[in-house]
């Protein structure tokens, strides 16, 4: 029976098993978005997952919307990624880059007094956390038609640099409330022109930076992230299905490497999602590899697997505090605790720290 721990052939990259290190922020990059030894070490720990799909990594200066985030659109920042990727196929790892632009989600306290820009001038939800303590979203500018090619040419320029970093792919963060998404979704789109209305001009951008990415490397070595049911930084559509539906339905006619859905987590589903099972909905619209994320253990990774709805499972938590989740899943062995007051910070107490399972290593 196919399980987490069959191999998948992902377009001639070889895979020993099904389990996915999702993308996840840990804010352990230098002040200058350079990664560190210690992201090196990190993902080292983790390269006995089928996958890693690294943290949300900026494609631009005006990207740049977390503090301490990894970049990869200067010399320095590519040389500190070979490092990681070196290290990670030493171990006998595959890990993609997440290519990502914060679009209205910053602030301009970390980006030189520079506002963030957005689809249209409406602020994100929520609040932003700097190292004064958490303020609210300021209003973005509207980005002008003539400044769009550039963000996308942004992407194409990262995926080039991607491959001369020692990526196995990449992965466009079209999730969470990012630019992307922001010009997808109509409650945060307001636009009239070529970029806003209908749902394909509101589509647009999402799918032309997935053509320029495309065109910088190859379809096979490029995936996209979709969460159709988020709520996060105040995201929402007037008609999810048929946005995401148009979206999807167009990424497999380019043939892209894979597609992961973000399920509905416990926040979203208190609201009322319009798409309860992202996959049940979106899955059928599409030929390409499934990635599905959000909520899964062990036993509902190995059943979304074995129904074949799902190509891959991809795990979040659960890799914080265990690099050696293969092995613990493999041998049922009872897994460490995250912390969560260790999520974000600088250091290694809570990101390198958590130990292997008792005569188990981590490399």
């Amino acid at each position: 029976m196919t399980d987490l721990f069959t191999p998948y052939d992902l377009h001639g990259l070889e895979l020993p098993n099904r389990i996915v290190m999702s993308a996840m922020t840990r804010t352990r990059a230098s002040d200058t978005g350079v990664p560190t030894d210690l992201m090196r070490d990190y993902y080292v720990q983790r390269a006995s997952a089928g996958l890693i799909v690294t943290e949300c990594t900026q494609v631009s200066d005006q990207g740049h919307g977390i503090i301490r985030c990894p970049g990869l659109h200067r010399a320095d920042q590519i040389e500190g990624w070979r490092k990681v990727t070196d290290a990670v196929h030493a171990a006998g790892g595959r890990i993609y880059v997440q290519l990502w632009h914060c679009g209205r989600v910053a602030h301009p306290e970390m980006r030189g007094g520079e506002p963030p820009v957005a689809p249209s001038p409406l602020p994100a939800e929520g609040d932003f956390f700097l190292p004064r303590g958490r303020v609210e979203f300021p209003t973005p500018r509207p980005l002008r038609v003539e400044e769009i090619a550039p963000i996308v040419e942004d992407f194409a320029r990262a995926t080039r640099n991607a491959q001369e970093a020692g990526f196995d792919g990449v992965e466009l963060h079209g999730a969470n409330g990012y630019l992307q998404d922001q010009f997808l979704q109509d409650g945060s789109n307001h636009r009239t022109d070529a970029y806003g209305g209908g749902v394909a001009n509101r589509a647009r951008l999402m799918i032309e930076t997935a053509e320029a990415m495309i065109g910088a490397w190859s379809a096979d070595r490029v995936g996209l992230r979709l969460s159709p049911s988020s709520y996060l930084y105040g995201m929402k559509d007037s008609d999810a299905r048929e946005t995401f539906g148009h979206l999807v339905t167009a990424f497999d006619r380019l043939g892209v490497g894979y597609l992961t859905f973000l399920e509905p987590n416990g926040k979203d589903a208190k609201k009322g999602v319009q798409i309860e099972h992202v996959v049940e909905a979106l899955g059928p619209l599409t030929s390409r590899p499934i990635i599905v994320n959000t909520g899964f253990d062990k036993d509902k990774g190995n059943e979304a697997i074995a129904s074949g709805a799902v190509d891959l499972v991809a795990y979040g938590v659960p890799y914080i505090a265990n690099p050696d989740l293969v092995e613990r899943y493999r041998s049922d062995a009872p897994l460490n605790k995250p912390d969560p007051e260790t999520f974000y910070g600088e250091g290694q107490k809570g990101y390198t720290d958590y130990p292997a399972m008792a005569g188990g290593t981590t490399p």
